[in-house]
């Protein structure tokens, strides 16, 4: 069973336990963590936490010894994902997302990677590592690699939350495109569709430079990456470029269906337009008899015979019968 968070310790940090070489956690304070270093025993420490104020990082700087420069990236929270290497220790930022309310909420998680210590920082939209730490518990050989171990069951929960994600927008947009063929226009289907492909690309600007982060450390020869967990990194990136792929996928898609459905709003104008054409060229053939015949000009040889006025209207009957029969078969009517 996961032990339970000491209640002593701040309310941003999430979680403070050493691990030793077996597998065996032990929660233990901040204070204590540069004690539990300087026993060189294979033990690492892993630190948690949420939205940290100043003092808490100036207190792991002091406790890690770590790089002025990631200290202060890790202070803002609103960093582009990168890998960076200080000496013998790894500053990573990553983005991550959630769903919230049908909406994607994106945040950001930086990682401090050394010999024997993992500390992660979540900032905004971002699912808690507990459930990859009870993982890591339960799978406690895979603690023999140590800090590594621990990045890599994180980075994969960061991957694996993106498909969900994705399988939704995907849903999603199968279900839109029976809006697009609908007969009658939507506006608010055009609306859907640039929502979607505007949160897909927010997607795709955090997951395509995961996969940059993840070859890196597939490919690392830094001591803090073994050759075994390089095979594990590698396992990730391949999700990663999956989900990559999907997103550029479905984005493709939706930009085919905004023209699919902007193709047939102009086609429906059109069908409408030459109705319109249609039935006011029918109606201009008895407007232009009646007009002619309506001059009231008194020398009209029409006008003196006593069948005219029937006859004009036979006429004009028939004219407009044989154009309506016209328009018809072109499909103007």
């Amino acid at each position: 069973m996961r032990a339970m968070k000491d209640p002593s310790l701040p309310q941003c940090v999430i979680n403070c336990a050493a691990y030793d070489r077996n597998g065996v956690r032990r929660d233990i304070s901040l204070d204590r963590i540069s004690d539990v270093l300087a026993v060189d025993d294979g033990s690492f420490v892993w630190v948690g936490l949420y939205e940290p104020d100043e003092g808490i990082l100036e207190k792991l700087q002091e406790e890690f010894c770590l790089h002025d420069l990631a200290i202060e990236d890790a202070h803002n929270a609103h960093q582009r994902p990168k890998i960076e290497s200080y000496g013998n220790s790894l500053f990573i930022v990553v983005h991550t997302a959630q769903t919230v309310d049908s909406h994607i909420r994106f945040g950001e998680t930086h990682l401090f990677v050394g010999p024997r210590y993992l500390v992660t920082v979540r900032h905004g939209a971002s699912s808690s590592y507990a459930a990859a730490r009870t993982r890591l518990e339960r799978e406690s050989e895979e603690l023999r690699h140590g800090p590594a171990s621990a990045l890599y069951v994180v980075l994969d929960m960061v991957v694996d939350n993106f498909t969900p994600i994705v399988d939704e927008f995907s849903q999603e947009l199968n279900a839109l495109e029976k809006d697009v063929f609908a007969e009658d226009f939507r506006k608010g289907t055009v609306e859907k569709l640039y929502d979607l492909k505007r949160e897909l690309t927010r997607l795709r600007m955090a997951v395509a430079p995961l996969q940059d982060i993840l070859g890196q450390l597939a490919r690392s020869r830094s001591s803090l990456i073994d050759e075994e967990s390089q095979l594990y990194f590698r396992d990730v990136l391949d999700h990663a470029v999956r989900i990559n792929e999907t997103t550029d996928t479905l984005r493709e898609m939706l930009t085919a269906a905004m023209s699919v459905n902007l193709s047939l709003v102009t086609i429906r104008q059109g069908e409408v337009v030459k109705r319109l054409a249609g039935w006011a060229a029918l109606l201009a053939a008895p407007t232009l008899i009646a007009s002619w015949y309506g001059m009231n000009f008194k020398h009209m040889p029409e006008l003196a015979g006593e069948h005219s006025y029937w006859i004009m209207i036979g006429a004009t009957i028939t004219v407009c019968v044989v154009l309506f029969g016209f328009l018809r078969r072109a499909k103007w009517l």
